[in-house]
């Protein structure tokens, strides 16, 4: 495996030429001042997980029976 120190400002300059090292394998650590803040690691297919972590299309809610209530009642029950 291949390391890369980097700056911030090289960066932010080069991002995605880091993004492509870290797919090829390779980290990639990123100092501002001399001190390490950040490092790109590549993941694997393992780091992934096999369900979706964000919203795809139309959120679905179960039928819980419950009375559908007018917006001025929804908004009374919440005031109290």
């Amino acid at each position: 495996m291949y390391y890369w120190e980097t700056t911030a400002r090289d960066f932010h300059q080069k991002s995605s030429e880091m993004l492509a090292a870290a797919a090829r394998g390779e980290t990639v650590t990123v100092t501002k001042n001399g001190v390490a803040v950040a490092r790109v690691v590549p993941i694997a297919d393992e780091d992934v997980p096999p369900y979706p972590t964000d919203p795809i299309g139309d959120l679905v809610l179960p039928d819980l029976g419950l009375p559908d209530l007018a917006d001025d009642e929804t908004d009374g029950t919440l005031r109290g």
